[in-house]
């Protein structure tokens, strides 16, 4: 079929028929190596996002640590816990 998107050949050799041998260590169900292959990039594809999730609760938490840090210099708590507070 005639298409402007680029097209891939992988030949079932060397590193890469090691890497559908491990995958089908992890899918035995998958029979089809063309499957598996595809199988493996979504996994790899899941692993990349989780990755990109992890960073941003890092980067969240960073950013809860640095407002924490900076809570004391913005509020007076014992101002906030007199009756002056409220008047």
């Amino acid at each position: 079929m005639p298409t402007t998107k680029p097209r891939y050949t992988f030949t079932d050799t060397g590193h890469l028929q090691e890497l559908l041998d491990a995958a089908q260590g992890w899918w035995p169900e998958i029979t089809d190596r063309k499957t598996l292959l595809l199988r493996l990039a979504e996994e790899g594809h899941n692993t990349l996002e989780a990755g990109d999730e992890q960073l941003t609760a890092e980067e969240r938490r960073a950013r809860v640590q640095a407002a924490l840090v900076r809570i004391p210099s913005l509020v007076d708590a014992d101002m906030l816990l007199s009756d002056r507070a409220w008047s």
